[in-house]
């Protein structure tokens, strides 16, 4: 359970996060940027930075989510994703930790389902910390 990946370095607000999604071709920031801000948004514990050329999201350094660009869609990852509730079944991936949902611009995502992962996986790190 206290499995999992810390950053010292996170901060309440990392500048290169907003350079690195601004630097993102348009179609692919629309996508990013809402789906980042939910993760600032879920407690005044959120810190950030850039891991991986990844912004990411940690509960105080522990980190929970992170979002990334490629060519034609973009990843709203998940540290602990294999723990994570997912009845919508909208998580990809097969690895021991890690899950993500993988959005393209212009096709439909189950907003509520996306939401929901985020505050599990906040809450979920939330309680890895409380048990370290």
């Amino acid at each position: 359970m206290n499995d999992f990946m810390r950053f010292p370095t996170a901060v309440l607000r990392d500048p290169a996060i907003d350079a690195w999604l601004e630097s993102r071709r348009a179609d692919l920031r629309n996508v990013a940027t809402p789906w980042f801000e939910c993760m600032r948004q879920c407690g005044s514990d959120v810190r950030e930075l850039m891991h991986d050329r990844m912004p990411t999201a940690c509960v105080d350094d522990g980190a929970f989510a992170y979002v990334n660009a490629f060519t034609n869609h973009v990843n709203v990852g998940f540290f602990q994703g294999a723990a994570l509730p997912d009845p919508a079944k909208i998580l990809q991936g097969t690895g021991k930790r890690m899950r993500h949902v993988k959005l393209r611009p212009g096709e439909a995502v189950n907003e509520a389902a996306l939401l929901d992962l985020i505050h599990h996986a906040y809450t979920d790190m939330r309680v890895r910390l409380a048990t370290r």
